[in-house]
């Protein structure tokens, strides 16, 4: 298990003018290694090998400027990158997916790309690690070294790489590490059934009974505020038109968003340690972001609050605990009615005359056959557990109408609780 630990670099740091030349290298080496696996595609109709580019770009100029390990990865990428098309292709053609893949495209000329180096290129001194750089660097930069500072909560010999990460004009240090393996003993009976949403970001359903919401407003209160925001600042200019303040908005609201996708997985997690759950099933329909046609407003609002994270995210932390990740298909868990048992199809094999027992009376509440509201999002977290049901051999006996009435809402920036909130929510603040 690896983990990745960022820190920002200061914009008035001594360390600036260094790491933009180390990634605007990377930018120009990256392109060079592109442009020598696009043209061995078109005349020779073959993928460059782990080991191609670099062994034809040692002599090059971009590639002598940086150190050499730092190179190597940085053109082991572009062939991955490469390796990925040639999958993709084959995946196409078996008909496994939809849209044929494009070949990678070149970087932009002066732009910055991410260096990495490997631990065996990195020491330690007083608290400091020390960053070699090429041979042509010492005459450009009047050095063949540089320190930076390292983080006081991990350990050096845990460190496999050091990601120096460009982003909307500032510098991040990437530390990945090792993680030691965690064994958890819980009960793979038990399981939480997830349906994601907006305004209710995460609608989750427990086989034990109890269910809780955590609450997606405030998240998308902040894409519409930064949506708002940047087309008060690019109204009246040229298209593509960017500046600082744009740079700046833009990564101040990647981090709130970095810190509410950590937060909310943490309290899914968390909420299964403490209730000794041991599987997490997600409904999910893959590709059920693009090409939708909500309306412009919902559209901004459904593709931007990044639920493809979240979820991703709450698998490796899953992975990380020892607890098992499902993800399952979602079609009409939100019709079909929970409490009335309905047939829940596959999408594309609804029987003809298939009707669901109950409807959705108002935005948030379901009503079943026997005029029962229940939470609509609740219901339909219910109906997703239902869909491996047999597969997971689950008991959902104890999940009743009370459980699907009234489930708590979790706030993910807020210090208080409201009434119903169990006593994972405080564990979650203390260790987000």
């Amino acid at each position: 298990m690896y983990g990745c630990q960022q820190n920002r670099v200061r914009s008035s740091s001594d360390l600036i003018p260094v790491l933009e030349y180390i990634c605007r290298i990377a930018n120009n080496l990256t392109n060079c290694g592109i442009y020598l696996a696009r043209q061995t595609f078109f005349k020779e109709t073959r993928i460059v090998g782990k080991f191609d580019l670099e062994k034809s770009l040692k002599q090059q100029e971009n590639y002598q400027a940086l150190y050499s390990q730092c190179s190597q990865q940085t053109l082991r990428s572009v062939a991955e990158s490469f390796k990925s098309f040639k999958e993709l292709r084959k995946c196409f053609f078996n008909g496994e997916i939809d849209k044929h893949p494009k070949l990678p495209t070149y970087r932009e000329k002066g732009g910055l790309a991410v260096a990495t180096y490997p631990k065996q290129s990195l020491r330690l001194k007083d608290n400091h690690v020390r960053v070699p750089l090429g041979k042509t660097a010492k005459s450009q930069l009047g050095k063949k070294e540089f320190f930076l500072p390292f983080p006081s909560n991990l350990e050096f010999k845990q460190i496999k790489e050091l990601r120096i990460l460009p982003r909307n004009k500032e510098f991040y240090l990437e530390w990945v590490y090792e993680t030691p393996e965690v064994k958890k003993t819980v009960n793979s009976e038990e399981a939480l059934g997830i349906d994601p949403g907006i305004d209710n970001w995460l609608t989750c359903v427990a086989t034990l009974g109890e269910s809780f919401i955590i609450d997606g407003r405030k998240v998308k209160s902040l894409n519409q505020n930064y949506n708002r925001r940047v087309s008060s600042l690019k109204e009246g200019k040229p298209q593509g038109y960017w500046n600082f303040e744009l740079s700046k908005i833009t990564e101040k609201r990647n981090r709130q968003i970095r810190d509410a996708v950590n937060k909310a997985a943490r309290m899914v997690i968390n909420y299964c340690l403490d209730k000794n759950i041991g599987t997490i099933v997600f409904g999910w329909n893959q590709g059920q972001r693009q090409g939708i046609n909500i309306g412009k407003k919902n559209n901004q609002n459904f593709v931007q609050i990044p639920t493809a994270k979240l979820k991703a995210r709450i698998q490796q932390l899953a992975e990380e605990h020892g607890l098992e990740f499902v993800e399952t298909e979602e079609s009409y868990t939100s019709k079909a009615s929970f409490l009335d048992r309905d047939l829940l199809p596959t999408f594309g094999e609804k029987p003809e005359r298939w009707q669901p027992s109950g409807k959705r009376v108002t935005r948030g509440c379901y009503q079943d056959s026997k005029g029962r509201i229940v939470n609509a999002d609740a219901q339909a977290a219910a109906n997703i557990l239902r869909k491996v049901e047999i597969q997971l051999g689950l008991v959902l006996a104890k999940v009743n109408r009370a459980a699907l009435t009234l489930p708590s809402r979790l706030y993910i920036w807020h210090s208080k609780r409201k009434s119903g909130a169990t006593r994972f929510l405080t564990r979650c603040e203390a260790t987000s």
